[in-house]
C-alpha cells in the first residue's frame, strides 16, 4: 500500500477552498480521524459480551488514528490518507490467542509481507509490529487481575514514517481505566407533534448529533462498527448487538493484512463523506434561526463533519475520550436546550441545561431506517419534564423557521 493513499483525487477549487478553510487551517485539527473501542467481557456487559461467570474476560481494543492532508499531483491537488495508525489488542485465553498469533502470521504471509530478524514486518509503505504478552504491561501497570490462563496479542498498524507517541499508545488504556459507559435511565417525556412549542422558549441554545449527518448522506456511526468489526449487528434492536471478543471470530486483521489497499477504501469512508457532505435545510434552517436571534451561542456539537461551521455557525466542539464533558457555553437568558439526533453519549450537556432552568426539547424519530425496514431506537436521555418529538430535521426545523416568520415573531 502507497502512502500517500489517495482519497479524493484532483479537488475542484470549490473543494480546495472547502479544505483550506474547514479542514486544513481549522481552529481544531479536523485533518485528524481518531476512533478507540474497548470492549469487555464482564457482568455488566453480559447481554452484548457473552459473560457468564468469573471466568470470563476476554477483551478487544482498537485505537485508530489517520491524518489526512493535501498530495499535490500533475493537475489539481488531491487529498491523501499521509499518516495511518491501528492498534488492535485482543486479550483471551491461552489457547485461543495462540491461535490468533498463528493466524495473523498467516495473514501477513498470504498479503505478502516481509520480515528480518526481529524487525517488523513491512509492506511497500506500511509497518507491523506482533508482540505476545502472557501479562500485558499495561494490566501489570494497572494490577488488572486476569485469570492466570489468559494472554494478548498485541498487533501495531503504522505508515512507515510515522511514530506514534507514548501518549497516544496510552490513550486507549486511559480511556479503558475509565470504565464502560452507564446507561441513563429514561423518564416520561411529553410527546409533541412538532416544534412549535418551543417558540414559548426563545432564545434557545442547541445541540446536535449524528441525526443531521446522516440526513446530509454521511453514514451512521454503526458503518464505523462494521468496517472495524466491533459487533456483530445480529440482533433486532441497536443495543442488543453482541461484541466481537473472540480472536476467532474477529476478521478485521485478516482483512487488513491479506488486502490493506481494499480494507483502506473503507478506513477512509467516513472522512471522505464528511468532506464531500453539503449542509441540508436543516443546517440552513438553523442559520436562519440564528441570525434572527432565536438560536443563540455555539452550536454544541460533538460531530466532525464541520457542517454546522459551513452554513457559517459557531460551534462548541464535544468529542472526548475521557468522556468528561467539557464546560458548554451556555448563553445567559437562553430558556431551551434543544437536542438534534442526538442519543447517549452527551447527555451530560442536558443535565445541565436543565440546571440551568432550560426547557430541554428533543428532535429525533427515535429510529432510523436500515435495509429498507425502521429500527426503533428509544432515546436514553429524556426525563419527566423535557419534551420529545419524533420527526426528522430536514422536516420539523425548516417548518419551525415558517412559523416565527408567518408569526412575525
Amino acid at each position: 500500500m502507497d502512502i500517500p493513499y489517495t482519497v479524493i483525487d484532483q479537488l475542484s477549487p470549490d473543494q480546495l477552498r472547502t479544505w483550506k478553510t474547514y479542514f486544513g487551517d481549522a481552529d481544531r485539527p479536523r485533518y485528524i480521524e481518531e476512533g478507540i473501542w474497548r470492549r469487555t467481557q464482564e457482568e455488566a456487559t453480559a447481554s452484548q459480551s457473552g459473560w457468564s461467570g468469573d471466568g470470563d474476560a476476554r477483551r478487544r481494543i482498537i485505537h485508530y488514528r489517520y491524518r489526512y492532508g493535501l498530495v499535490p499531483t500533475t493537475a489539481a491537488p488531491a487529498i491523501g490518507l499521509t499518516d495511518l495508525y491501528l492498534y488492535h489488542c485482543a486479550t483471551a485465553p491461552a489457547d485461543e490467542i495462540a491461535a490468533h498469533e498463528d493466524a495473523v502470521r498467516a495473514a501477513l504471509v498470504a498479503g505478502g509481507w516481509k520480515q528480518t530478524g526481529g524487525a517488523p514486518w513491512t509492506r511497500r509503505d506500511l509497518r507491523c509490529k506482533v508482540t505476545p504478552y502472557a501479562l500485558h504491561p499495561q494490566d501489570a501497570k494497572a494490577r488488572r487481575g486476569l485469570r492466570s490462563d489468559y494472554r494478548s496479542l498485541d498487533v501495531q498498524i503504522t505508515s512507515a514514517t510515522y511514530a506514534p507517541p507514548p501518549a497516544l499508545r496510552q490513550l486507549p488504556w486511559d480511556v479503558l481505566a475509565s470504565g464502560i459507559r452507564v446507561k441513563d435511565q429514561r423518564g416520561n417525556p411529553t410527546m409533541i407533534p412538532d416544534l412549535s412549542v418551543l417558540a414559548d422558549f426563545l432564545p434557545f441554545q442547541v445541540e446536535i448529533g449524528c441525526g443531521t449527518s446522516v440526513e446530509a448522506g454521511i453514514p451512521p456511526l454503526h458503518r464505523l462498527h462494521e468496517i472495524y468489526r466491533v459487533t456483530d449487528r445480529q440482533g433486532d434492536e441497536p443495543r442488543e448487538h453482541r461484541f466481537i471478543l473472540s480472536p476467532a471470530s474477529d476478521p478485521l486483521l485478516q482483512e487488513v493484512l491479506t488486502e490493506p489497499e481494499e480494507k483502506a477504501a473503507e478506513f477512509v469512508e467516513m472522512f471522505k463523506a464528511c468532506f464531500l457532505a453539503e449542509p441540508t435545510s436543516a443546517m440552513w434552517a438553523l442559520k436562519e434561526l440564528h441570525d434572527a436571534g432565536y438560536l443563540v451561542g455555539p452550536v454544541i456539537t460533538n460531530n466532525f463533519d464541520v457542517l454546522a461551521a459551513r452554513v457559517g455557525l459557531d460551534e462548541c466542539f464535544m468529542r472526548r475520550y475521557d468522556q468528561v464533558v467539557p464546560d458548554v457555553e451556555f448563553v445567559e437568558g437562553a430558556k431551551a436546550l434543544l437536542v438534534v439526533g442526538l442519543h447517549a453519549d452527551r447527555r451530560k450537556v442536558q443535565a445541565r441545561a436543565r440546571q440551568r432552568g432550560m426547557k430541554v426539547v428533543y428532535l429525533d424519530p427515535e429510529g432510523f431506517w436500515h435495509d429498507g425496514q425502521f429500527m426503533p431506537y428509544p432515546l436514553e436521555g429524556p426525563q419527566d419534564d423535557d419534551l420529545v418529538c419524533r420527526a426528522t430535521a430536514e422536516k420539523a426545523l425548516p417548518e419551525f423557521v415558517n412559523l416565527l416568520s408567518k408569526s412575525g415573531r
